[in-house]
């Protein structure tokens, strides 16, 4: 027989996941913003019906090259219906103290065109909302900068991706086929 105290704690655990399952319930992409870097909101809604890759980005970091893939791929993969959005974070203490920095970098560096919210946290109990409903829905939320979120035509969460996927790689590119060919 389980003891009263193990019982509650047990039941307790439940009433937690269902917490968790409540945020996410028929949450789509299309239901979360960002500030947007040079200020205003980043709507995903004004994205509806169109694929997503959403990057946490960083300045200084081993993995800011990916800029330059990400760039390109944005770019060959826009007219298809794809939008790559990048959210600049200083969770692993790798990015400028500023928006107006990391888009200064990003632009002379990168020549990024692609949007970009403003520095927003990507995990733990300060997550941004959009990455709270990642981890809900798929309990993942970036380890390291520069991972990779799909984001289907629909809104839904095709596939969650480390720092060391490339974004051109098979698995993301297999990731953003699915996602462009996800019903709206």
């Amino acid at each position: 027989m389980m003891s009263l105290k193990r019982r509650d704690l047990v039941l307790g655990g439940f009433g937690m996941m269902a917490a968790g399952s409540a945020f996410a319930a028929g949450k789509t992409a299309w239901d979360f913003k960002f500030d947007a870097i040079e200020g205003g909101t980043l709507d995903l809604a004004s994205l509806k019906g169109r694929a997503l890759m959403v990057v946490n980005t960083a300045s200084f970091c081993g993995f800011t090259y990916q800029y330059e893939g990400l760039e390109k791929l944005h770019k060959k993969m826009a007219a298809q219906g794809l939008t790559v959005v990048g959210v600049p974070s200083n969770d692993f203490n790798q990015e400028s103290a500023d928006n107006k920095s990391v888009k200064q970098f990003c632009d002379a560096t990168f020549g990024v065109e692609f949007p970009m919210s403003g520095i927003s946290h990507v995990r733990g109990d300060e997550a941004d909302p959009f990455y709270k409903w990642v981890k809900a829905e798929k309990n993942w939320e970036p380890s390291w900068n520069f991972g990779k979120v799909v984001i289907g035509r629909n809104g839904m969460i095709v596939g969650c991706f480390g720092s060391s996927d490339e974004p051109t790689s098979f698995r993301i590119s297999s990731a953003i086929n699915s996602a462009l060919s996800a019903k709206a």
